[in-house]
C-alpha cells in the first residue's frame, strides 16, 4: 500500500462526535466500527465519560494514539477539531459532517479553511460531506451505511454517498465483495486521483471501480491512471455534465468539443473502461476481477438452447467481439463427439438432452481451437443436466485452457448453488446472455488497453518569445480575440502559412499584392466578425489591378454589416492552389477539468455540416496525433481514396503535434481554430486562424 495505508488499515480509529443517541450518525458509525473492526475504537465526546460500554474521551489530545479520526461534529466545530487533530499528528481524517461547499456561502468558507489546515498539517482528508470509508481486510466499517461490505478484491469509490449504500445492499444480495470502499464527498483534499494511485499500489485490489460526477483535475487523473491500468483495470460510471459544453463558443471547436467529449477523450487516453450503467459497471468488474484476459476476440458459444444461443450470437455481433470461425479440425471433432442433430458450427448447439459430459466435450474441443479466445456457456435447466456439475466443468475447463469462460446458467433458485461454485473459481454467472457477452467485451477492451501504444509528446524547436509577443497584441488593444492578423503565431511554431500581410490602407494592399506570386486572397480583419464569408468579407483570385477597389469594397461591406465592429484592416495573402487538396480543421477548446482539448476533422463548412471529428486531450505525441487523423470517417480522402492523390499525412500529423505544443505552452489560449488547414501532396498550409484568449494569463 501507499501513503494512505493507515486510512485503510488503522490500528486505532477515533469517532469524534460519537454518541449513543438512537438514530444518530455518530452512534451508527460507532456501532459499525464495533461490529467487526480488528483494531481499537475510541469514542470522543466532551459530554460523556462512557459510550456503549467504551471509555469516552473529551478530546483527541487526551485519547490514546490515533491512526484515523472520523469527524461527525456540527459544521461550525469541524475546523477547530481538524486543527486539534493536526496538532496531535494524526494524519488520516474522514469528515462525515455536511454543510460545506455544497451549501455555498459560509459553508464554502469553512471548506477553504479545511483545505488550508490540511495543507498546514499534511492531513489526508476524505470529505467533507462523506458517508465514510470501509476496508474489509481489517473489518473496518467507518460509515453510517446500514450494510457492511462482503470481502473481495474490488475497490470502489463514489462521489455519491447514497449510491454507496444502495450498491452495498445490492452487492450483498449478489454476493459481490469489496476490498476498500470510499465515499469521496466534496473532495476538498483527497480525490479520485489519490485513490487510483493508492489502489494501483495495492496488491489486494484487482479492479478499481467508481461512480463520479466530475473529475477535478483531469490531466492529473489521466497521468496517474496511465501508470496504473497496465496492472489494475479501472472502470467508471461518469454521471452529469459540466456547463462548458452549453456555453456560447466563439469557434467551431468550442461548439463541437464540449465537456462530455473531453471526458470521453480523457478517459480513453487514460485507459479507463467507461460503463454506461450501474449494472454494466459491476458486470465489467466481476469479469475483470476473476477471469483471464483473452488473446483474441473470437468467441465460441456452447448451448443446449437454440433461442438463447441466437440471443448470445446477436450480443456478440453488437459488441467489439466476433463469433470465432472454427478450424476444419474443430468442426470434425465436434461432429464425431456430438449427436447428429447437434449444430457443430458456432454457436454450438449440443441440444436439449445434453448432459454435463457432452458440455464438457464440446467445451474442450472449442477451447482448443486457436481461433477461440473465449467462450460463453448458455444453458437452460433440464432434468438430465445438473447445474452444479456444469459449474465445476466450467471452472476446470477455464483452468485447463487458460481462456475465459462466461456461463449463463439460466433459472431461479436452482442457480444459487452453481453460482457459488463459479464464484469460488473467480467466474461470475449471468442470467442474461447479453450481460455475459458484455463481461467478455470488457476483458477484450482491457487487453487492448494493456497493449496500447503510449508515446511522449514531441518537443519541437519553436520561437516562444515571438509567439508571446504576438499573443500580447490582444491585450494591448484591450481585446481577447485574435484572427488572421496573428497568422505569424503559427509560423513561430513551425506551421506553414502563405505569404501575405495585414494592411490598413488600400495603397499598401496593392504593394503587398504586387510582391506576391499570382492573384491574391483578401479578407476583412475584424475580431468582431467571426464568419467573414457570410458577409462577403473574403475575395479570392484578386488580380493586382483590382486590389485597390477590392480593399474599399471589403471595408464598406464590414461597415454596413456591423457599424461598430473593430476593423484592423485587410489581409492580403498569396492564393493557394487548392486543386487536389483537402481542407481540414485543427482546433482547441480549453476544458475546465481536462485542459486543452484538441479537435481534428474536415475543415471549411464541412466541420459544421458533417461533424466528423476526433478529439484528444493535449499534449499528445505522434501516435495519438496519427490516430486522430485515422479516426475520422473521411480519413480515406486523405489517404488517396478513389484515385485521389494522397495528402502528406505525416505533415498533417506533425502540424497537429505542433498545435498541441502551442496550446500547452500558452494556457492563455482558451480557444483556437486553424480552419482550413489545407493538406496536399506537398505538405500543409494554414489559411485562417481564430483565437480566444484569457488575457489575464498572458
Amino acid at each position: 500500500m501507499g501513503r494512505l495505508s493507515e486510512l485503510f488499515a488503522p490500528e486505532t480509529v477515533a469517532v469524534v462526535g460519537a454518541t449513543d443517541r438512537e438514530g444518530s450518525v455518530g452512534r451508527a458509525i460507532l456501532e459499525n466500527l464495533r461490529s467487526d473492526f480488528e483494531g481499537e475504537v475510541v469514542p470522543v465526546n466532551p459530554d460523556r465519560d462512557e459510550l456503549l460500554g467504551m471509555t469516552c474521551y473529551p478530546d483527541v489530545a487526551s485519547a490514546p494514539a490515533i491512526d484515523l479520526a472520523v469527524v461527525v461534529v456540527p459544521p461550525p466545530v469541524v475546523v477547530d477539531v481538524l486543527e486539534e487533530i493536526g496538532q496531535e499528528g494524526i494524519g488520516q481524517v474522514v469528515v462525515i459532517t455536511a454543510g460545506f461547499s455544497e451549501t455555498g456561502g459560509e459553508g464554502a468558507t469553512r471548506e477553504r479553511r479545511l483545505r488550508e489546515l490540511a495543507a498546514e498539517y499534511d492531513l489526508d482528508v476524505v470529505g467533507p460531506n462523506s458517508l465514510g470509508v470501509m476496508s474489509t481486510p481489517v473489518g473496518m466499517n467507518a460509515t453510517f451505511a446500514p450494510e457492511n461490505a462482503l470481502e473481495g478484491s474490488i475497490s470502489f469509490m463514489s462521489q455519491s454517498g447514497a449510491f454507496v449504500t444502495a450498491v452495498l445492499d445490492w452487492a450483498n444480495d449478489q454476493e459481490i465483495g469489496f476490498r476498500d470502499v470510499v465515499s469521496l464527498g466534496n473532495k476538498a483534499v483527497l480525490d479520485e486521483t489519490d485513490f487510483v494511485r493508492e489502489w494501483g499500489d495495492d496488491d489486494g485490489t484487482d479492479v478499481v471501480i467508481g461512480y463520479l460526477e466530475g473529475i477535478d483535475d483531469g490531466r492529473a487523473f489521466v497521468d496517474a491512471t496511465r501508470e496504473v491500468v497496465d496492472d489494475t483495470p479501472i472502470v467508471l460510471v461518469k454521471a452529469g455534465r459540466t456547463d462548458a459544453g452549453a456555453q456560447a463558443a466563439s469557434s467551431h471547436t468550442g461548439a463541437i468539443a464540449g465537456s462530455e467529449r473531453a471526458y470521453e477523450a480523457g478517459l480513453e487516453q487514460a485507459g479507463v473502461l467507461r460503463a454506461q450503467s450501474v449494472q454494466e459497471l459491476f458486470d465489467y468488474a466481476r469479469a475483470l476481477s476473476g477471469l483471464d484476459v483473452p488473446e483474441t476476440d473470437g468467441v465460441a458459444v456452447v448451448t443446449n438452447a437454440g433461442g438463447p444461443g441466437v440471443l448470445t450470437t446477436d450480443a456478440v455481433g453488437d459488441s467489439g467481439l466476433s463469433m470465432a470461425s472454427f478450424t476444419d479440425e474443430t468442426v470434425d471433432e465436434l461432429a464425431d463427439a456430438m449427436p447428429e442433430e447437434a449444430n457443430v458450427y458456432n454457436p454450438v448447439d449440443v441440444i436439449g438432452d445434453a448432459d454435463v459430459e457432452r458440455f464438457e466435450r464440446a467445451l474442450d474441443v472449442v477451447l482448443s481451437d486457436p481461433n477461440v479466445g473465449s467462450a460463453v456457456v448458455v444453458s437452460a435447466p433440464t432434468a438430465v443436466l445438473e447445474y452444479e456439475d456444469l459449474a465445476e466443468i466450467v471452472v476446470e475447463e477455464s483452468e485447463i485452457h487458460g481462456k475465459p469462460i462466461v456461463p449463463c446458467l439460466m433459472g431461479g433458485e436452482r442457480t444459487d448453488a452453481p453460482a457459488a461454485i463459479l464464484r469460488e473459481g473467480g467466474i461470475p454467472n449471468y442470467f442474461d446472455p447479453a450481460r455475459a457477452v458484455s463481461g467478455l467485451d470488457a476483458l477484450s477492451a482491457y487487453r487492448d488497453v494493456r497493449h496500447r501504444e503510449v508515446d511522449e509528446p514531441t518537443t519541437f524547436d519553436v520561437d516562444r518569445d515571438r509567439a508571446r509577443e504576438i499573443l500580447a497584441q490582444a491585450k494591448e488593444r484591450d481585446d481577447n480575440r485574435l484572427g488572421v492578423e496573428a497568422m505569424d503565431l503559427l509560423e513561430t511554431y513551425g506551421i506553414p502559412i502563405p505569404d501575405g500581410e495585414v494592411v490598413d490602407d488600400p495603397a499598401d494592399a496593392v504593394a503587398v499584392a504586387e510582391s506576391l506570386e499570382g492573384d491574391a486572397v483578401m479578407k476583412i480583419v475584424s475580431p468582431d466578425i467571426a464568419h467573414k464569408m457570410d458577409i462577403g468579407g473574403v475575395k479570392i483570385g484578386v488580380p493586382d489591378d483590382e486590389v485597390y477597389d477590392a480593399y474599399e469594397d471589403l471595408v464598406s461591406r464590414a461597415r454596413n454589416y456591423q457599424p461598430d465592429a473593430q476593423l484592423l484592416g485587410v489581409q492580403v495573402q498569396e492564393q493557394v492552389d487548392l486543386e487536389g487538396t483537402t481542407e481540414t480543421i485543427v482546433g482547441m477548446n480549453r476544458d475546465p477539468q481536462f485542459g486543452p482539448l484538441l479537435l481534428f476533422g474536415l475543415g471549411g463548412i464541412f466541420v459544421e455540416i458533417l461533424e466528423d471529428t476526433s478529439v484528444r486531450v493535449a499534449p499528445i505525441g505522434e501516435h495519438e496525433a496519427s490516430a486522430m487523423v485515422d479516426e475520422i470517417q473521411a480519413a480515406p480522402l486523405l489517404r488517396g481514396a478513389r484515385g485521389r492523390e494522397p495528402a502528406d499525412v505525416d505533415a498533417l500529423v506533425e502540424a497537429i503535434q505542433r498545435l498541441s505544443q502551442l496550446v500547452t505552452d500558452f494556457p492563455a489560449i482558451v480557444e483556437l481554430d486553424v480552419n482550413p488547414l489545407v493538406a496536399g501532396a506537398d505538405g500543409v498550409q494554414a489559411l485562417d486562424l481564430v483565437i480566444t484568449l484569457d488575457t489575464e494569463k498572458l
